[in-house]
């Protein structure tokens, strides 16, 4: 298994994007980027870490292809908003992917690239080395399975889904 680390915004909105795939293992919900040992939701929230909210998704390279994960990671985020994602705003919702090895860096600049000419406007979305991860509190873990209703206005009332 390998693990691809990226932060979409809030993290329990591109959670179950990931799930739904073969090959894909474990997502887990956490914070990157930053410099602070063991970060909490709260102080990562109000921007007092320079952590984002990052998932860490466990794939098998021999069912998913790591580009495939990141064309799904753009797919499913605002790659034009520097500021947050959609009502989220400051530094801990920013998109970012956070490469491991010069594979994924690769994969990753090439991805920014394509998604870059096929579109035809410059992405904000920042590409930086891999440091830390750092899991999320237990109640933020898969918290569209435990928590459906919230979850769906969750959705709704940030602008990533429509009623």
């Amino acid at each position: 298994m390998k693990t691809a680390y990226l932060a979409g915004g809030c993290f329990w909105c591109i959670t179950p994007i990931f799930n739904i795939y073969d090959g894909v293992g474990r997502v887990v919900s956490g914070y990157s980027g930053g410099d602070e040992d063991h970060p909490r939701y709260e102080d990562v929230k109000a921007q007092r870490t320079g952590h984002r909210e990052t998932l860490s998704v466990e794939y098998d390279p021999e069912q998913i292809d790591y580009s495939f994960l990141l064309e799904i990671f753009l797919a499913n985020i605002d790659p034009y908003d520097g500021e947050g994602q959609f009502i989220d705003k400051g530094h801990s919702y920013t998109p970012a992917i956070y490469w491991c090895d010069a594979e994924q860096k690769a994969a990753a600049e090439k991805a920014l690239a394509a998604y870059e000419a096929e579109h035809g406007e410059g992405v904000k979305v920042a590409l930086e080395p891999f440091k830390s991860f750092w899991e999320a509190e237990e109640y933020h873990q898969d918290y569209y399975l435990k928590n459906p209703e919230a979850f769906e206005r969750e959705l709704i009332e940030s602008g990533r889904k429509k009623e």
